[in-house]
């Protein structure tokens, strides 16, 4: 049941998406693609796999209980703030608080949290900063 409702909100996105690019205002001056090709494309793709749901649902999971389910909304809240707090206190800060917090839930003692947490920061800056010299958000102390 829950993937039929799964699928029957998809068709109804993958509808109003598609209604929507038509929407899309063109120039004179375009090319032949135009911009409403890839939106429409997304929208067949999304009606196609929201169809699948419709015809062949997989058994029913099993849901967690109401405190497991608390624990993934709190760690989606989670997820929200670090998006929120990215650009306020800076890449290496609010993925290391982030990463940590998420491997602590994922089952890491603390201690392990805060190194995962602390690496997982600090690689991605070495690669994507240092490395390949991509931008990311500077905190209050310059990096």
């Amino acid at each position: 049941m829950s993937d039929r409702i799964f699928g029957g909100i998809g068709l109804v996105i993958a509808i109003f998406f598609a209604w929507q690019a038509t929407l899309i205002q063109t120039s004179f001056i375009s090319d032949a693609v135009g911009p409403k090709t890839f939106p429409i494309l997304l929208a067949v793709l999304l009606g196609i796999s929201s169809v699948y749901f419709l015809l062949k649902p997989d058994p029913e999971p099993d849901w967690p209980r109401a405190g497991r389910f608390a624990e993934i909304a709190f760690a989606a809240l989670v997820l929200l703030a670090y998006g929120q707090l990215l650009p306020e206190i800076g890449f290496v800060i609010a993925t290391a608080l982030t990463a940590g917090y998420l491997a602590w839930r994922l089952g890491s003692k603390p201690l392990e949290a805060v190194i995962v947490g602390v690496g997982t920061s600090l690689g991605i800056f070495v690669i994507f900063k240092l490395l390949l010299g991509l931008s990311l958000a500077e905190g209050p102390l310059g990096f």
